[in-house]
């Protein structure tokens, strides 16, 4: 499961605003909708619903939020960088400011574990944080997220 099969220029979003945890979330469920075709109340329900199980929040300024839907056919992601970071009840109690949200179909058990592995991995690259933090254009967001994983192949 690589970065690229989860995730399109359209699904990348550059100085996104939010102010709390709850509206980035809402936010990212509206354009999850529009990318999915799926309904906007049920991404964030379950966006929700994963949140109070634990956050998902897991430091170094960087959110994974994660569910699974019925109706969805494939995996997909989304990624947004805010344009300041925002309180997420984060393990290490720091701002977030870079979000990769995934939504899975129900069936995709091993696959959505697999994804949420390579998309941590990513983000755990420092380097990588670095260069998503300093650029301000979807398009360049989205060669960063995509194309690390082609360098570290080769």
């Amino acid at each position: 499961m690589e970065i690229v099969d989860l995730l399109t220029v359209r699904g990348v979003f550059a100085n996104m605003r939010a102010t709390s945890k709850k509206q980035a979330l809402q936010d990212m469920a509206r354009r999850a909708a529009e990318i999915t075709g799926q309904a906007e109340r049920a991404i964030f329900n379950v966006l929700l619903e994963r949140e109070r199980l634990g956050t998902t929040g897991v430091g170094n300024g960087i959110a994974i939020p994660h569910g699974k839907l019925p109706q969805l056919d494939r995996l997909y992601g989304l990624f947004a960088r805010l344009d300041r970071p925002i309180a997420f009840d984060s393990i290490d109690e720091q701002p977030v400011d870079l979000i990769f949200l995934l939504l899975a179909p129900e069936s995709a058990g091993a696959d959505h574990l697999k994804a949420l592995a390579r998309v941590s991995r990513l983000l755990r690259d420092r380097a990588v944080c670095e260069k998503l933090r300093g650029t301000d254009s979807p398009e360049a967001l989205y060669a960063i997220l995509t194309e690390s994983q082609a360098s570290r192949a080769a």
